[in-house]
């Protein structure tokens, strides 16, 4: 897919040596010399932001709600050994500036920078972790004289947690409040919206993966919901409510909305940094699944799952009267660009005939790639969720809590609130058939509403759908042998009205077209219907991902083979993940 990546940032102007030098050159800037003001602190950890945060892509995130042109590897089954790749430079260099801030004579700027790299150093293992499982830790930079530390076996994941989370504490303990106008840089509240994400994640992956020997799910589902009270309680943040359609405006328009916006990467046409998320959800063919549509609920709060013939609903019909962001996140009838008069009706052009709109702003962004709105790394309502769900799986969670939280993201949405009574009295039957595997408990009902609202607010954005199905040991519903990846209902051949104007704007045919109408679709050709002349469009009809998941072995990556062989090299033994072999 086509990508640009943002630099925000001058890159640091020095160079290190890997040699052990004890004089150097009085015209040269050398590592003693350096690191000594917030000048040089403030440049060397730029490169923490480029090298770290993601920009702005949705690719390569394929899960049970979309698909598009390039699937996922542990979709398609080609992970391996050969292909993965640890990548400790960017720890090297936050490692680096930790271990000289000692130069810097200003407690209070040594202090503010120590919390940078340790936000960084966090986020790095806590990627890591959540791919690989057991890693090394490194909280220094290790020299090449270090030996045994330099190629020590992997750490287990609690220790390495253990010390992601003490160094997020120290982040919120000691990063400024607030840094600048955008929000780009690093904050007490980005680092408590990392702990709560990072927490969550440790924390359910062990709950819901004791059959891999993992423990103390609720120490870490603890630091989640402590980190996201903290957050809730003190921070100035809360969501964005301006406009018609606050939620569909938070993803296209250029200014980050600060307001909710914890922490992004922003671009600027004219400053010749610009992203390609419009025009990659078009010809990357981006897709939304049936199965992601149906977890929206109806504009009044009811199941859509309880109105008769829902299975067998057309795409206008399906798209009448459900919660508004599903016409804030999908192009549905009646969908125009912003600024634009002009209605678009829909041409079923994606994979499942769902295309995503969240992230368009106009048809040139889409046409050119030049898309210039922020990528959200952090936002409140993230927090919100995190905080709900740690709760609620812990077991302590109250209607206080959802109305902190769920409430507050369902009444932007203009949606009913969530009762905590009656979720727990009757679990969502379809969502229960979408998570067989969630805790069977007195708040299995409310749990999964949770789940809902996180499936449809945070739709692709990070964390992606597929690790939230990774830690809730969900994973094989992505893949199309269990769950195939079905889009909208087709009754069969005729005429269709895609955008409910009352005139008919779409021809399916089977063998020749009987129409003048502009868009026009061939079964078996164009896509392909579950039930041959009819039924439900089928994503990537005749690729099957095979039932060979292992859930012992699938939920984590292979370690490096790279890696394993530089051990090896040098006399030592870096262990592997089980059932994945080296090649």
């Amino acid at each position: 897919m086509k990508k640009n990546i943002i630099i925000l940032t001058a890159i640091a102007a020095i160079t290190l040596s890997s040699c052990d030098l004890t004089l150097y050159p009085e015209h040269e800037t050398t590592p003693e010399q350096y690191f000594r003001n917030e000048s040089d602190l403030l440049l060397w950890s730029n490169n923490f932001y480029t090298d770290n945060l993601p920009g702005a892509d949705i690719g390569q995130n394929d899960a049970d709600d979309k698909i598009d042109n390039g699937l996922s590897a542990y979709i398609t089954g080609s992970r391996n050994a050969s292909t993965q790749s640890w990548g400790f430079t960017s720890l090297r260099n936050i490692n680096y500036m930790l271990d000289h801030l000692d130069q810097c004579e200003d407690l209070q700027v040594r202090k503010k920078y120590e919390a940078v790299g340790r936000f960084f150093r966090a986020w790095f293992y806590f990627l890591r972790v959540r791919t690989y499982g057991d890693i090394p830790w490194f909280g220094h930079v290790v020299g090449s004289a270090e030996r045994n530390e330099l190629y020590k076996d992997r750490d287990d994941r609690g220790y390495v947690m253990d010390k992601v989370m003490e160094d997020i504490r120290f982040a919120a303990d000691n990063l400024p409040s607030s840094w600048e106008n955008n929000n780009t840089r690093v904050t007490k509240w980005a680092a408590l919206a990392l702990g709560t994400r990072a927490a969550l994640y440790e924390g359910t992956f062990r709950k819901y993966h004791e059959d891999l020997g993992l423990s103390d799910a609720d120490k870490y589902l603890k630091i989640a919901a402590d980190m996201g009270k903290e957050f809730i309680d003190e921070s100035p943040f809360s969501l964005y409510n301006e406009g018609t359609q606050p939620y569909r405006d938070l993803f296209w328009k250029k200014e980050p909305k600060t307001q909710e916006v914890i922490l992004c990467r922003v671009y600027s046409v004219d400053l010749g940094v610009s992203h390609s998320v419009p025009y990659n959800i078009m010809f990357g063919r981006t897709s939304m699944t049936k199965r992601f549509m149906n977890h929206y609920l109806m504009a009044d709060g009811t199941r859509f799952q309880d109105k008769k013939g829902w299975e067998t609903m057309t795409y206008t019909e399906e798209t009448q009267g459900r919660d508004p962001r599903m016409a804030q996140t999908v192009l549905c009838p009646g969908y125009k660009y912003n600024g634009s008069e002009t209605v678009v009706p829909s041409k079923l052009s994606s994979h499942t005939g769902y295309e995503p709109i969240k992230f368009v702003g106009n048809a040139s962004s889409m046409l050119v790639g030049n898309g210039e709105h922020p990528w959200i790394i952090f936002r409140a309502a993230e927090v919100y969720l995190n905080y709900a769900e740690a709760v609620a799986e812990l077991g302590t969670i109250t209607q206080t809590d959802l109305d902190l939280t769920i409430n507050k993201i369902r009444s932007r949405a203009k949606m009913p609130m969530l009762s905590l009574e009656k979720a727990d009295a009757a679990p969502d039957p379809y969502l229960l058939s979408c998570y067989p595997n969630v805790t069977r408990s007195a708040h299995t009902g409310v749990i999964l509403e949770i789940r809902r609202e996180r499936t449809v607010e945070l739709v692709l954005e990070e964390p992606t759908r597929a690790w939230d199905l990774f830690r809730w040991k969900e994973a094989r519903q992505a893949l199309n042998h269990f769950t195939p990846w079905y889009g909208c209902y087709i009754p069969g051949a005729g005429t269709y009205d895609m955008d409910n104007d009352g005139k008919d704007d779409l021809e399916v045919y089977a063998s020749s077209p009987a129409s003048s109408l502009p868009t026009k679709l061939q079964i078996g050709k164009d896509f392909v219907l579950s039930e041959g002349d009819h039924g439900y469009i089928v994503g990537y009809p005749g690729t099957d991902r095979g039932g060979d998941w292992d859930d012992a072995i699938d939920y984590l990556w292979p370690v490096p083979k790279a890696q394993i062989e530089t051990y090896a090299d040098q006399g030592y033994k870096l262990s592997q993940n089980n059932g994945w072999d080296n090649r």
